[in-house]
């Protein structure tokens, strides 16, 4: 899903260039990211080789060390600098930096920027903060492929530092996560050549609708057909509408998985499992709204969005079926295989093994990952639920692999990005402390990097 290394290059800061009027210069610093990379009771962090770290916010003033340990222990936090330990407020907060273009370890992943270490709120929390444009070179990287076409990754840049923008400043004590929570960052471990000049080639531009950053979600593939916003979230935005997709050589672009009864069971505690499928309502583009699944201990009504968090599906755009139990097979069968959508309204009976449906033609923030290898075969018995989906992911917004389809057929990166942000437009950044973009208009306000 995320790949490769390579050593990135940072810089902070600078002058905005601008080819208004002297009067009309702005100077715009380099908008900087705070990254959540860690929550819990440990943390070490390592130099690379030889250059030590510096640490700030100890009692007596900053250390150079080469190593830093620390842990929770009653209401304070035991910090181990070099082999010397040291007991400290639950309150302290240290900043580790150093000038290695080899950055820091953390676990097993290295991080260029300033660690800020707290120990508030009962946990260890380590947010990375660094430049959005370094920030990004790994986001590329850690959410495509490096190898993939340029244009692809252009796309990828941009929705991300569009993404990224809008997410600052929201308050707490960091901008976004570090996982698909937010967007996948995974330090200089994903940083290579090709990422780097997708960032430097679409510097500081983002995209915007009615002058405001747009909320530029994006998904692994669509089955075919992307999602409106309104359809999965409360928001209907304008730019965020269903749009035919470009993803069909996409490794989950068609996508089968059995479940039996004791796979069931834990997955719907609350009625036992399941023993039949009513499927309630289902949107535009085909993907299940409501459902309600009936069990030994009766029946449960999920909207799509929890019925995929709880079956584990990789989209909402599926249709069910009763088959029978097959004799030595995988519990969870990864079959490509075309599915026939069914009409909203349609009854799965796992009990009597009868599909009392009408079949139609009908028209899903993460990476699609290789197929992957088939688990121990196990022996089951009586019916097994049979999921026919498409996609991977929420649906909205850029499709991933209809990116990358596009960039094979010859699209460039705006294009790419108009197709799946409609009525939205590719400018510059105009102000990383106004995200309604409703500063001084300047043409060219760029950071350097």
């Amino acid at each position: 899903m995320r790949f490769v290394p390579v050593v990135a290059s940072a810089g902070l800061a600078s002058v905005a260039l601008c080819t208004a009027a002297p009067e009309a210069i702005t100077q715009v610093r380099e908008p900087q990211m705070r990254v959540l990379l860690h929550e819990g009771d440990h943390v070490v962090l390592r130099a690379d080789q030889t250059q030590l770290m510096t640490v700030r916010g100890l009692p007596g003033g900053t250390r150079q060390i080469r190593r830093l340990q620390l842990h929770r222990q009653g209401g304070g936090l035991m910090v181990v600098m070099d082999g010397q330990t040291r007991r400290l407020g639950a309150g302290t907060l240290l900043t580790v930096q150093n000038n290695d273009p080899r950055g820091i370890w953390l676990g097993q992943r290295r991080y260029q920027g300033a660690l800020r270490i707290s120990g508030r709120g009962g946990r260890l929390r380590v947010v990375n903060a660094l430049g959005i444009e370094t920030y990004l070179a790994s986001v590329v990287g850690s959410e495509m492929p490096h190898q993939w076409p340029l244009a692809a990754l252009q796309a990828q840049a941009v929705a991300a530092r569009t993404y990224a923008l809008r997410q600052r400043s929201r308050g707490g004590g960091w901008d976004v996560k570090a996982t698909v929570a937010s967007q996948v960052y995974r330090g200089l471990e994903s940083v290579t050549p090709s990422t780097l000049e997708a960032v430097k080639t679409t510097h500081s531009l983002v995209l915007v609708h009615n002058g405001r950053l747009i909320d530029a979600v994006f998904h692994s593939s669509s089955g075919g057909i992307t999602e409106a916003s309104g359809m999965v979230w409360r928001r209907q935005h304008p730019y965020l509408v269903s749009v035919q997709d470009y993803d069909q050589h996409s490794p989950v672009h068609r996508w089968q998985e059995r479940f039996d009864s004791l796979g069931l069971r834990p997955r719907l505690p609350d009625i036992g499992g399941v023993v039949g499928v009513d499927v309630l309502d289902r949107s535009s583009s085909g993907r299940v709204r409501q459902a309600r699944l009936r069990g030994p201990r009766g029946s449960l009504v999920l909207k799509g969005t929890e019925l995929r968090r709880r079956l584990g599906l990789k989209s909402t755009l599926v249709n069910f079926e009763m088959v029978a139990a097959q004799q030595d097979v995988p519990q969870r069968l990864r079959a490509l295989k075309s599915p026939a959508p069914v009409r909203s309204g349609s009854r799965i009976d796992l009990l009597t093994s009868s599909v009392a449906a009408n079949v139609s033609r009908g028209p899903s923030r993460l990476l699609a990952p290789p197929p992957a290898l088939l688990p121990k075969r196990v022996r089951v018995q009586g019916m097994q639920l049979l999921v026919s989906g498409q996609g991977f992911g929420h649906g909205v917004g850029m499709s991933q692999w209809g990116a990358h389809g596009l960039a094979k057929q010859g699209s460039d990166f705006r294009s790419i990005l108009l197709h799946y942000y409609r009525g939205a437009e590719v400018v510059p950044f105009r102000s990383h402390h106004d995200p309604g973009l409703a500063s001084v208009p300047v043409l060219k306000p760029l950071w350097n990097s």
